[in-house]
């Protein structure tokens, strides 16, 4: 079973290095396991730094965007250039810890898709609230059933790929845009880290508004969508 792990950064230098050697650690137990990490549009060293971890690591590559497209769009170009069987998307702030992506992939027998969700956040009071309260009210509009669409450590199958629109915001709803293709879904607890190096993109205030549009999105995308949808 070959495994692709897409990391989207931006403005991340400092993290690439400490987050490839994390990686590297991981392929000792999946030897199969390949990285795509996609610079999007970073105004710092993380492109450079993006070529230098590649250069000597054959199973690594970069992708670059020419401008800053946002979180979704990153996500998409990897993933549609990954061809691995197994697909996993995660953060590059390192607040993710690679070393949970074998007990994702191990899940992978039973399910499409497995979603992991941070059992012990290492985040603020502030951003632990407002994440909670965004993750109840996208599960009354969505009804998947998640309770933490927010941790992007996910683990799903190469086709599942073509479940997701390439809308702006897509990322905030993959598990939802998922279930309306008929896909089995699951939940493993896993671990999240405080971030040590570079400045968050997102406040809860700058990230209301766009998450409210991304609903909206949503909502239409499912009334519009022609596909059979699952029984309920």
């Amino acid at each position: 079973m070959n495994v692709t792990v897409v990391i989207p950064f931006y403005n991340e230098a400092e993290n690439i290095a400490p987050l490839v050697a994390e990686l590297e650690a991981v392929r000792q137990t999946l030897p199969g396991l390949a990285a795509l990490l996609v610079d999007d549009g970073s105004r710092d060293g993380t492109w450079t730094a993006i070529e230098t971890a590649s250069a000597t690591r054959p199973w690594l590559r970069g992708l670059r965007h020419a401008r800053n497209r946002g979180q979704s769009a990153a996500l998409l170009t990897g993933l549609r250039a990954a061809t691995g069987d197994i697909l996993v998307t995660m953060d590059g702030d390192l607040q993710n810890d690679p070393a949970d992506i074998p007990a994702l992939v191990a899940q992978m027998v039973a399910a499409d898709v497995v979603c992991g969700y941070r059992a012990q956040r290492r985040d603020t009071f502030a951003r632990r609230l407002g994440s909670r309260i965004g993750n109840a009210v996208r599960r009354w509009v969505t009804h998947d059933g998640i309770r933490d669409t927010g941790c992007s450590l996910k683990a799903f199958r190469r086709e599942c790929v073509g479940d997701l629109p390439p809308l702006n915001g897509m990322h905030r709803f993959m598990p939802a845009y998922f279930l309306l293709h008929g896909r089995r879904l699951r939940e493993v607890p896993v671990h999240h880290r405080p971030r040590q190096h570079g400045v968050s993109k997102y406040t809860n205030l700058k990230r209301l508004p766009k998450t409210l549009f991304d609903l909206l999105g949503f909502y239409w995308y499912r009334t519009r969508m022609l596909v059979d949808k699952p029984s309920t």
